[in-house]
């Protein structure tokens, strides 16, 4: 049986029995830091540590059922599980599991992202000049397009908070966990690595590729929505829906401006 180490309390002295015990101060500020996959319903631990490497999983005690089944499981089963939007496996990797790679997922994404309009922009306008300015004015191209892709992300992001701070009282009975649901949202983000592969292998059908990773996305997000605040499905679908709305007004926004640039250097061009 395979837990790698990351979930449950860690064994302690033994007592007669052999069974491993904790002491009181840290079973104190262990308690309830876990949740039921199955019901979420919080739990003081994920497994009890006998003699001899006996483990036993937790049985839960409001479903009746095993806490995090997932601690047995082999990662790639949990990330074909989390793929498929499994309720189950979001509960174990967002409150059973230590994953603190939330942030270089994000920038990682925004660098896919930010690297697909760059291409699509150098390969709507390509230039055979070697001149080193053209290259240079590329190279500010990929980091403008990076700006725009951190910022549309921000909008999306602020329109869910937003929408959930609003509705506040009926999403939870206690303080909402922003921290928790961004770290959510920006690991249910993973769908975004799908960019760069969509670019090199998918060609004539780009576009296709694009809305699929979109809806993947979407869908992903709103899965996390849903098991990190434990709401229906209604609401995790509105949130996800000011989210986009918010979104696209800052895409209409950088369009229009983007238009009224080159509109005005066209004025320029002219008058010169």
């Amino acid at each position: 049986m395979s837990t790698d180490g990351r979930c449950g309390l860690r064994p302690g002295k033994g007592n007669a029995d052999g069974v491993a015990v904790t002491p009181p101060t840290a079973a104190a500020s262990a308690s309830c830091q876990y949740r039921c996959i199955e019901c979420n319903q919080e739990a003081k631990e994920l497994y009890r540590d006998y003699s001899h490497g006996v483990l036993k999983i937790t049985i839960c005690k409001s479903c009746q059922k095993p806490v995090d089944k997932y601690i047995e499981y082999d990662p790639v089963i949990i990330l074909i599980n989390a793929i498929l939007c499994r309720a189950q496996a979001y509960r174990h990797i967002l409150f059973n599991t230590k994953i603190n790679m939330h942030g270089k997922l994000c920038v990682f994404c925004l660098l896919c992202e930010a690297y697909l309009r760059w291409w699509q922009l150098q390969d709507s306008s390509r230039s055979i000049d070697p001149d080193d300015f053209i290259r240079y004015a590329k190279e500010w191209d990929f980091y403008r397009m990076f700006a725009v892709a951190s910022l549309e992300q921000t909008a999306y992001f602020t329109g869910i908070f937003t929408f959930l701070w609003v509705e506040r009282p009926i999403t939870a009975k206690k303080t909402l966990n922003f921290a928790l649901l961004l770290k959510a949202l920006l690991l249910s983000s993973y769908g975004k690595l799908l960019l760069i592969p969509a670019v090199i292998w998918e060609h004539d059908y780009t576009p296709l590729c694009l809305r699929l990773i979109k809806v993947f996305v979407l869908t992903s997000n709103f899965q996390a929505v849903r098991v990190t605040l434990n709401v229906n499905r209604k609401l995790s679908f509105l949130a996800i829906l000011s989210g986009l709305l918010v979104e696209s007004a800052m895409v209409y926004f950088f369009q229009r401006m983007a238009l009224a640039v080159g509109s005005d250097a066209i004025h320029k061009s002219q008058d010169f």
